[in-house]
């Protein structure tokens, strides 16, 4: 046991490859110093794995060997910094020793903490590797972000993450819970997020990225990752940067006629906002990993049916670990100083006034409301029926309604952000809340939708109620029966007349 902790301390790490007679490639870096290449140089026997290295620090003598790009620290600039150097060492080395050597490029690209103290801290880096001599290489790419407060901890920390970058993609390829959790080896995530990542290549065939995104979050490596609509990765800064932000959350399981309808007219209110006109607007639908993980365990299938549905939908797909929705809303206060819109049904806004949610604030209820709508953020609240009210709290969901189920009227009552029971000794604060439009009603919406619990879809498909169908978006009805999803069987075929 000693032995394998010794094994993965960076000094170690370094080692081992120093060692290993088949590694051999370039480390090209820039931003924070060498920081990754000191640490194989102190390894000791690090002329058997460099090539080269390189620190292009200068803005001309970069672009004169990278080429221009609009912005320095990013996916782009990393991108013409892999394929620069490892065009290179193939074309210089390949006929001296690519026969039995494993070539490979490790770049970053990072802007650390700057002498004002003002930038955000954060960086791009990556490994394009071969598995075989003269094979074709395959690559990892990940964003950082580093939370220490001194630029020379920045530096260190940058040199530790990159060595596990390297030393994972060599040994831990074949399991990636493990490469995921070694990213952070005697650093911590507390010093360096890690907040995107991505694989491609034949070393990495077995490997869907966006179940390695939802690991990182499942880890602790971050708090939340981004999904776009062909469920490729998206970076948050760059997705989220400087653009207002309207976001619903979720369980989408499946994405329900509901949940489309509430994001459309949140959507349609959103963007008549004075403080949105005129502004790029991103809307975004949202999963806590606590909804991923309601039997305990990650149902990988199960996750990937709920990103891909989305996705057939055109929609972005955050998952977070945000149980609370003010940490959601800080979280998007990182990458905007636009309006933020958060839609809901009225089961989550009875759920935001449940003060259980704060116990663990010093302040309680008016701390978390204090931290979401400090910023420029607003409430839309989506209608619901009575009657669907009664039937969601007799599921296990939500509070008792606040008209009885028995009710002459209750199919047609509409509980609203208007009249809505909230607990007496909070109906001054909700009072403020409201008359000061910090939440408002939604308005346009579609009243048939309004009769669609998402739970009862999901048990009329394994009832094998073709009524189901009527409750979901005709392209998720048709995924559904195409892959069979949420035990989906298609109906028994008709027997055929005899003759």
């Amino acid at each position: 046991m000693s032995e394998q902790k010794e094994l993965l301390t960076p000094n170690r790490k370094a080692l081992t490859i120093n060692l290993d007679e088949e590694r051999y490639g370039t480390f090209a870096e820039i931003g924070a110093g060498q920081e990754v290449a000191r640490v194989f140089f102190q390894a000791g026997g690090a002329a058997g794995t460099v090539a080269k290295t390189i620190s292009a620090y200068d803005m001309t003598f970069s672009d004169a060997i990278y080429g221009k790009a609009p912005r320095y620290v990013s996916r782009e600039r990393l991108a013409h910094m892999l394929d620069h150097e490892y065009d290179l060492l193939i074309e210089r080395l390949a006929a001296q020793r690519g026969a039995r050597t494993t070539f490979f490029v490790f770049a970053d690209t990072v802007a650390t903490r700057g002498f004002k103290g003002t930038n955000d801290a954060h960086g791009w880096m990556g490994i394009r590797f071969q598995t075989e001599p003269g094979g074709v290489p395959s690559e990892i790419v990940l964003h950082v972000r580093m939370w220490d407060k001194e630029a020379v901890q920045q530096q260190a920390a940058l040199g530790i993450a990159g060595t596990n970058l390297i030393y994972a993609a060599f040994y831990y390829r074949e399991d990636p819970k493990r490469l995921v959790e070694s990213l952070v080896d005697n650093v911590g995530a507390a010093r360096v997020e890690v907040d995107m990542i991505s694989f491609r290549g034949p070393a990495f065939g077995h490997i869907d990225n966006r179940l390695i995104s939802l690991y990182l979050v499942q880890h602790g490596l971050t708090n939340a990752v981004l999904f776009g609509p062909r469920g490729e990765m998206l970076q948050p800064s760059e997705a989220l940067h400087r653009k207002a932000v309207l976001v619903e959350r979720g369980s989408f399981r499946p994405v329900t006629r509901v949940n489309v309808d509430m994001l459309n007219c949140a959507t349609a209110q959103f963007v008549q906002e004075p403080g949105v006109q005129g502004r790029e607007v991103i809307a975004l639908m949202e999963i806590t990993v606590n909804n991923l993980l309601t039997t305990g365990t990650l149902d990988a299938a199960d996750f990937l049916s709920r990103v891909d549905l989305l996705g057939e939908l055109g929609f972005t797909t955050l998952i977070s670990n945000y149980s609370e929705y003010y940490r959601l809303t800080s979280y998007f206060r990182r990458y905007t100083k636009e309006m933020i819109g958060v839609t809901m049904g009225i089961n989550n806004l009875l759920e935001i006034f449940n003060e259980k949610y704060y116990e663990h604030l010093e302040g309680g209820i008016l701390e978390s409301f204090g931290r979401m709508f400090r910023n420029a953020v607003k409430l839309y609240i989506y209608p619901m029926r009575q009657e669907v009210m009664a039937r969601y709290q007799a599921s296990g969901g939500g509070p008792a309604p606040a008209t009885p189920p028995g009710h002459a009227f209750a199919s047609e009552v509409l509980i609203t952000a208007r009249n809505v029971h909230i607990a007496p000794h909070l109906r001054n604060l909700y009072d403020h809340l409201l008359e000061n439009h910090y939440i408002d009603c939604l308005t346009g919406y579609d009243r048939e939708a309004l009769g669609v619990v998402s739970r009862e879809v999901i048990s009329r498909i394994r009832d094998r109620d073709p009524s189901w169908e009527r409750m979901v978006p005709e392209p998720v009805a048709a995924t559904i029966r195409r892959r069979r999803l949420f035990g989906y069987t298609p109906p028994p075929a008709e027997i055929p007349l005899a003759d």
